[in-house]
């Protein structure tokens, strides 16, 4: 990556700087001026994940690239986070908004600051800058909003499809090893200990907290944008990859919002374009600049003559857990929904065809082995090896699965595939999951998207009701947004499964769901139009420097499966190692790791177990301070059983230690 050696300005950095908050509270930022410039908009990045160290090798090498093209960058800890005061209560909560409300008002009011501010970020920042623009704090002027969501319910790590996540235990397991890390002594003085135990006295329990709230009720209405899109004023760059899991914010913002906006879709995982996988990563700071300099800065740069949605159209490919570039090519759409007719494909007799089978068609029995789904690849898939599905035919071998024929010309989706179906189940409580893959001449399969439903949310995720057995209902099963072409020869596949084991947790008791005749698959095909041509291409990435590190230990994301033979139990394990760093101008070394296990026997939906072990070790010099957690999920028929450990160290000395259980009724998942 080609890093900016030579900026427009020199730029000096304020290691610390305080913002004030109305209830006295403050919140520590660093910040990145241009030097010369006179007062610059002010572009701002608020997250939870330390600043000092979390996310410092990162910011250094975006922060003062922009700084350098004239903006004042700030990099903000949330409240209770890193070095700020106050406590950390909860993700996305009213607080944390007016919060940063807060915190634009005041630099917008700076002498450095021209008035207008920029908010802009990747998850949990791409988030709150949806939720904050939201509150139309006066400053706010453009937001880039990467790899987030408008919705908290339907599409976040917790539920999909009314479905539970496992998800939902894995982050919040790593929210908690995050939320109870101590400040830097170094910026808040000796009172760092009496801080840490403050926060560790009032860590909220999240994985329980979530765990609670099983429909879409007002917990997750709150945060999500989508529930009033028009409440947006500025204008809005929704960014993300077909790699990613938060995916299908894009088209639905560009649908929602009456705001000014784009929409970006490469074919990244969950990771800034300049730096994703895989590739080919864009020039994505340079176009960032584009659009602060049009919304904040008022120069005509083109940007807006850009296409509403610009979006990889990925090329066939062999399945792989990894790829570092997928071939593709990018297509334009001026309107969201774009105006192509789906293809409707007919499921019947384990064929998809564009007639209905008619009178050939039968009812289908779809009873799934507990452990399937080993091969689905992380539910967030970060661009490391292991993280995306591998070769399907394993796991289609214990699926109903629809095949077309072979394709006598290649063809192309861009959008949400939808199953309509109409099912019947022999428990009150049953879900459904939806492959949709490409079969090579040899076999090989490749998952292109999936969906899940969970059948008692089949009208509403809101008021779910149980399944009256032997009963069928129509459903509608909208798989996740896909920009994919299928190549002359292969095969489209529709598998069918109710397990997906360990992306969902399962149903209380093994279950069989029948397939009525009838089913329909519907898919978002596009024709290349002459648009896709005209699109600008996008300069190599960029950067500024990066900050030297030394690597003391390496990381550890493999995913490993394990099959007892003997019991039929599977085992996944995922390495949550983020090695050991030392920061070479301060010497200051962070060191992370850690394992997700899951485990599940093939026959018994009641064995699955859930557990992930962090830990954390933050040192500099003679200092050194130390977290270990434990968190652990198992159900019964009728609960969700949650138990949490947390221990603290200041060097040697254990000054913390507390364990937490939970027990939370099933309510139709």
């Amino acid at each position: 990556m080609k890093t900016g050696d030579t900026l427009p300005f020199s730029v000096e950095e304020v290691a610390t700087l305080w913002i004030p908050l109305p209830d006295g509270c403050r919140l520590a930022a660093r910040l990145w001026l241009p030097q010369g410039a006179g007062p610059v908009p002010a572009l701002i990045e608020y997250l939870p994940y330390r600043r000092g160290d979390g996310t410092t090798a990162r910011d250094a090498e975006t922060q003062p690239y922009l700084a350098g093209h004239g903006y004042a960058c700030l990099r903000i800890d949330m409240r209770g986070c890193g070095d700020s005061d106050g406590l950390f209560h909860d993700e996305y909560t009213q607080q944390e908004q007016l919060d940063c409300v807060a915190a634009i008002e005041w630099i917008a009011a700076q002498p450095w600051c021209s008035g207008s501010v920029g908010m802009w970020g990747i998850s949990w920042g791409g988030f709150n800058a949806l939720q904050v623009a939201a509150h139309r704090p006066a400053a706010l002027k453009a937001i880039i909003t990467v790899c987030s969501t408008d919705d908290r319910y339907a599409d976040d790590t917790h539920y999909m499809g009314g479905c539970l996540l496992l998800g939902n235990l894995n982050w919040g397991a790593s929210m908690l090893a995050i939320s109870s890390q101590p400040p830097d002594p170094r910026v808040v003085g000796a009172r760092w200990r009496d801080i840490w135990l403050d926060r560790l006295e009032n860590l909220p329990q999240l994985v329980p907290l979530w765990t609670e709230h099983h429909r879409r009720d007002a917990y997750w209405q709150q945060g999500s944008v989508c529930e009033d899109p028009a409440a947006i004023d500025c204008a809005v760059f929704a960014v993300g990859g077909w790699a990613d899991a938060y995916t299908n914010a894009i088209p639905r913002l560009l649908a929602s919002l009456r705001a000014p906006r784009l929409g970006l879709i490469g074919p990244w995982a969950h990771a800034y374009p300049h730096q994703a996988r895989p590739g080919p990563a864009v020039g994505f700071l340079q176009e960032a600049l584009r659009w602060w300099d049009h919304w904040l800065k008022g120069r005509d740069t083109g940007i807006m003559n850009a296409p509403l949605l610009r979006a990889w159209m990925g090329d066939p490919m062999p399945p792989a857990t990894h790829y570092d570039t997928w071939p593709g090519r990018w297509v334009a759409e001026d309107t969201w929904p774009a105006p192509h007719p789906p293809l409707t494909l007919y499921a019947s007799a384990g064929r998809l065809a564009r007639a209905p089978a008619g009178a050939l068609d039968a009812p289908v029995r779809i009873a799934s082995p507990q452990t399937l789904g080993m091969n689905s690849g992380a539910w967030c898939a970060y661009g490391f090896p292991g993280d995306l599905p591998g070769d399907q035919a394993a796991e289609d071998g214990e699926s109903v699965v629809f095949d077309s024929a072979p394709l006598s010309e290649r063809i192309e989706l861009l959008g949400a595939p939808v199953l309509h179906a109409e099912v019947s189940a022999d428990q009150p409580c049953a879900f459904l999951v939806a492959r949709l893959e490409a079969v090579d001449p040899d076999g090989r399969s490749t998952r292109i998207s999936y969906g899940v439903l969970n059948l008692t949310h089949r009208d509403s995720h809101a008021a779910p009701e149980p399944l009256e057995p032997g009963t069928c209902y129509a459903i509608r099963l909208q798989l996740n947004d896909v920009g994919q072409g299928f190549g002359t020869g292969q095969r489209i596949r529709l598998a069918l499964s109710n397990a997906y084991w360990p992306t969902v947790w399962p149903s209380p008791r093994p279950v069989t769901v029948t397939l009525h005749p009838g089913s329909r698959l519907e898919l978002p095909v596009r024709a290349p139009q002459p648009r896709d041509a005209a699109i600008v291409p996008f300069l190599p990435p960029e950067c500024a420097p990066p900050m030297p590190v030394r690597v003391l230990r390496q990381p550890d994301r493999r995913r490993r499966a394990e099959v007892d033979l003997t019991d039929g139990r599977v085992t996944v394990a995922a390495g949550k190692d983020w090695g050991a760093t030392e920061f070479v101008e301060t010497g200051f070394v962070r060191d992370g790791e850690g394992v997700e296990t899951y485990s599940i026997h093939r026959a018994d939906p009641l064995t699955a177990r859930g557990e992930i072990r962090r830990s954390t070790t933050l040192r500099l010099g003679d200092w050194q301070a130390r977290t270990e957690t434990v968190t652990v999920q198992t159900a019964t028929e009728d609960a969700f059983l949650i138990s949490t450990r947390l221990d603290a160290w200041d060097g040697e000395s254990r000054i913390f230690s507390k364990a937490w259980t939970h027990s939370i009724k099933r309510d139709l998942v």
